[in-house]
C-alpha cells in the first residue's frame, strides 16, 4: 500500500517555523539534520508531525525568489491543510492566546467544529474538531 510520507512548507526561517510547529501546534520534531541542496549549498532537513501521525511535513527554508515569493501563498489564499484535533474547544483557545491568527470564528459543519487559522507563513489551515 502506498501512502503520503511528507508534504513541504516553504518557510522564512526553519528555527522560527519549528516553534510554530513544536511549541503552538504541538507537533513532534522528527527530524533536524544538515543537508545540501541539489547544487552543494547547506540546507536542513526538517521534518514535524502530530503525535502519532504517519505523515509529515518537511519544513523547507525558501532559498530564491521564486521560493521566497511562494511563502504563504502555496494554495493560492485557500485552505490548504487540515489539523484535526481532539479538544477542539481547547486547542482553539491555546492558539487564540498565543495570538495565532484565526479568520473565520468557530462554526459547526457536518464534519466537525471548525476554525480556519494562519500559519507563521500565512498560509490557510483548518482547525478540526471531532465529528458530531
Amino acid at each position: 500500500m502506498s501512502q503520503i510520507e511528507l508534504i513541504t512548507i516553504v518557510v522564512d526561517d526553519y528555527d522560527d517555523a519549528i516553534a510554530f510547529f513544536v511549541d503552538l501546534l504541538s507537533f513532534e520534531l522528527v527530524e533536524d539534520s544538515p543537508s545540501l541542496t541539489n547544487d552543494g549549498r547547506r540546507k536542513r532537513w526538517v521534518v514535524v508531525r502530530p503525535p502519532s501521525a504517519v505523515s509529515g511535513i518537511l519544513l523547507a527554508e525558501a532559498d530564491g525568489v521564486v521560493q521566497r515569493a511562494a511563502v504563504g501563498a502555496q494554495v493560492a489564499e485557500r485552505v490548504g491543510f487540515f489539523l484535526r484535533v481532539d479538544n477542539f474547544r481547547a486547542t482553539f483557545d491555546r492558539l487564540k492566546a498565543a495570538n495565532v491568527e484565526f479568520t473565520s470564528p468557530p462554526r459547526l459543519e457536518p464534519y466537525g467544529e471548525v476554525a480556519v487559522f494562519r500559519d507563521l507563513a500565512g498560509n490557510k489551515w483548518d482547525l478540526l474538531g471531532p465529528i458530531p
